[in-house]
């Protein structure tokens, strides 16, 4: 439990984390920028988890940055925009390749399991490219969701240019940010936004978490590792990759437990993470 996330840990492995921030529509504020990204590095570091669900209390996913924010940028001072984690300078890379704005949706990436949004209510601006850092994106049909950062006189900075790349067609992207117009949970799943509509995100992604949970945890890890991976490498890279993960997979533990489980029509007893 953070001041802005409550993190609610499940028997099986499965992290649901509750943006805590109810009465402002879970907007970004410094401590939300530096409770993102301090759980999500805890995440990264911890063995224990099979999945991550993250969701918000109240109306909303998350409604972007707040206003208070804002008009300290309007002031030109800007100063703990980002929390303790922010540098001055935008261009400074505090986070590996990143800066700490593009460290909170990015950080959800670096997870070693997958992670799922639950989306409802708005998910605006920063808000939306939190949840476009998730693995698996289930969103309430009538959610209202925007590249809203032109509405501001800005431009999408928190890994939003690096995640919609392998989402969208480039056209269907640059009409959002160029325009920031608003679209629906329905339409975000046609344009490749979202994964699909749900009428209770939150229930069905931590029903997706528990079943995730339930399959083996090094193949999971693996898995994340490839598909992070597939993006950036060459084909040639990505071959070998696959080849080097599966080597270390077969005959493992875990998936000699796998193997047994499905053919004894059991559930499977997994050991930690290797």
């Amino acid at each position: 439990m953070t001041e802005r996330i409550e993190s609610i840990r499940h028997p099986d492995g499965v992290v649901e984390l509750q943006l805590s921030r109810a009465d402002k529509m879970n907007a970004l504020d410094p401590a939300m920028f530096d409770a993102l990204i301090d759980t999500g590095e805890q995440l990264c570091r911890d063995e224990r988890v099979r999945a991550v669900v993250i969701a918000g209390r109240g109306k909303a996913f998350c409604a972007g940055l707040d206003m208070q924010s804002f008009e300290r940028m309007q002031q030109g001072t800007g100063g703990g925009l980002l929390g303790q984690h922010g540098a001055a300078d935008l261009a400074e890379r505090t986070h590996g390749i990143s800066n700490a704005a593009q460290r909170v949706a990015t950080v959800w990436r670096d997870v070693p399991v997958p992670v799922i949004a639950a989306v409802h209510g708005v998910a605006f601006g920063g808000g939306l490219q939190v949840a476009l850092g998730a693995d698996i994106r289930l969103v309430a049909p009538d959610t209202r969701m925007s590249v809203m950062e032109i509405k501001w006189g800005l431009v999408p900075d928190m890994g939003g240019m690096v995640l919609m790349r392998e989402l969208a067609r480039t056209d269907v992207v640059r009409e959002l940010c160029f325009t920031g117009r608003v679209f629906s949970g329905e339409e975000a799943v046609a344009i490749g936004f979202a994964t699909r509509v749900s009428a209770d995100p939150l229930a069905d992604a931590l029903a997706v978490a528990h079943e995730i949970a339930q399959k083996s945890p090094d193949a999971i890890r693996a898995g994340k590792r490839l598909l992070n991976a597939a993006m950036g490498h060459s084909a040639a890279e990505l071959l070998l990759a696959e080849s080097v993960e599966q080597k270390r997979l077969i005959g493992s533990a875990n998936q000699g437990e796998a193997v047994r489980a499905n053919l004894e029509k059991r559930a499977a007893r997994f050991e930690p993470q290797a």
